[in-house]
């Protein structure tokens, strides 16, 4: 059932992942473990050593060839120690004081004019408003035109929504609203075959136009650096000689982290949380009356909302783990949505409370891969819902909310409210 997309166009299975864990914190489902306890999850995510993420990959579903999963592996995510900690700190100097500070007022004035465009039509469809806001911030961090923001927001789809018949095709971005570098990209952009069906897009060749693009900027980058995030991580940081500089292929890899991920998470987590608050109007009017809780309520809408519900690991050796013996090669899933409604870390786990402390959530994991965007994904939760509580004040719900048919991303396609 936890692994059947369909479900989760009807929401995610608590009761039966709160059951799961009751039963048994470490539960046999398909062919992996699933670990569902909090304090479970903190532990495979803390020890690499014993839990890897480059074995075979981060994602339930295994790469189909030894080419595929030799290409996940290159990707940050998918990697262990040292080569995970060379990379990520790399790319944590590259977040200078001064870009994150020039990111985070922008970004307070994107959703300021987000906001403000659809005020005067008393209604909008939120999900496509807030999604915006994560493309034109990746789009400061990579420094690509603004005009080709929009590539993202397909690649995203097509990657994260394989599982879902609208997202797999997705393809709104048109040759003659972006730049030359893009137009390139888009003519490399895969069709639905005749049956259909897609190219794989958790592979290289079924991401051709992505990689076409990342490709072209990483060489601009080099040659014309300037002053957003990426340029600092091609150009600024160390020397050839001793590691301080990433290669092309990191690049690229580095760009379909952040354009999908990063993405992704954004997008599903700030409609989450305004679904979040419009299932529990007591909670919205609180908030909407005392601002200070807003750091609080953003929290609470990362846990309750939980977009990635789960990553995987591969035991490294025999492990036991709550008395449940794992082999050497078994697959074992983190499951962050039922670690964040577990009971014995959060009092009334279903309960949405803005007020919420301590709030010891794992939405943006825990460990050596704890999410790299975690400060600019608050950032703009916080940015929206004060545009929101600002511009809007009190909304409600304008129609039925349709969710995203995955099994990975808690995802919102739409969003209908008014005010």
């Amino acid at each position: 059932m936890i692994t059947d997309p369909d479900v989760y166009t009807r929401g995610v299975p608590y009761e039966h992942l709160a059951s799961l864990r009751r039963e048994s914190p470490v539960t046999r489902v398909d062919d992996f473990w699933a670990v569902l306890r909090h304090s479970d999850v903190k532990h495979v995510l803390k020890n690499p050593k014993l839990f890897s993420s480059r074995l075979g990959g981060t994602q339930i579903r295994d790469p189909a060839t030894e080419q595929d999963l030799g290409y996940v592996r290159r990707m940050m995510l998918n990697m262990d120690p040292p080569e995970h900690a060379r990379l990520r700190g790399l790319l944590t100097k590259a977040f200078t004081p001064r870009a994150v500070g020039r990111l985070t007022e922008r970004i307070h004035g994107w959703a300021r004019e987000l906001i403000a465009e659809v005020a005067a039509d008393g209604r909008c469809d939120f999900a496509a408003v807030a999604a915006d806001l994560p493309l034109l911030t990746l789009a400061e961090v990579f420094g690509i035109p603004e005009q080709d923001r929009r590539l993202m927001y397909d690649w995203s789809n097509r990657v994260i929504g394989y599982q879902d018949a609208d997202y797999a095709v997705s393809a709104t971005v048109e040759a003659g609203e972006v730049t030359d570098l893009a137009r390139a990209a888009l003519a490399v952009r895969p069709v639905p075959g005749p049956d259909g069906s897609m190219p794989d897009p958790r592979t290289r060749p079924g991401m051709p136009d992505l990689y076409a693009y990342a490709t072209a900027l990483g060489e601009y980058k080099r040659r014309h650096p300037g002053d957003d995030v990426m340029s600092n991580l091609m150009g600024h940081v160390g020397s050839d000689t001793d590691g301080g500089r990433v290669s092309i292929a990191e690049f690229e890899n580095l760009f379909w982290l952040f354009s999908v991920a990063g993405n992704e998470t954004l997008r599903n987590g700030i409609p989450g949380g305004m679904l979040a608050l419009l299932s529990h109007p007591d909670q919205y009017r609180r908030l909407l009356a005392d601002r200070s809780l807003l750091p609080g309520a953003v929290e609470e809408m990362l846990r309750w909302w939980t977009p990635v519900m789960h990553f995987r690991r591969t035991a490294t050796e025999d492990v036991v783990l709550s008395d449940v013996d794992i082999r050497a090669g078994e697959k074992v899933v983190v499951w962050f949505s039922a670690a964040n409604r577990d009971e014995s870390v959060f009092e009334d786990p279903d309960r949405f409370d803005i007020g919420r402390t301590p709030n010891d959530h794992v939405t943006f994991g825990h460990g050596p891969h704890f999410c790299l965007g975690a400060q600019l994904a608050r950032v703009q939760l916080r940015a929206m819902f004060e545009a929101v509580l600002d511009l809007l004040g009190e909304v409600e719900l304008a129609g039925e909310p349709v969710r995203l048919r995955s099994n990975f991303q808690n995802g919102l396609k739409s969003l209908p409210i008014r005010w």
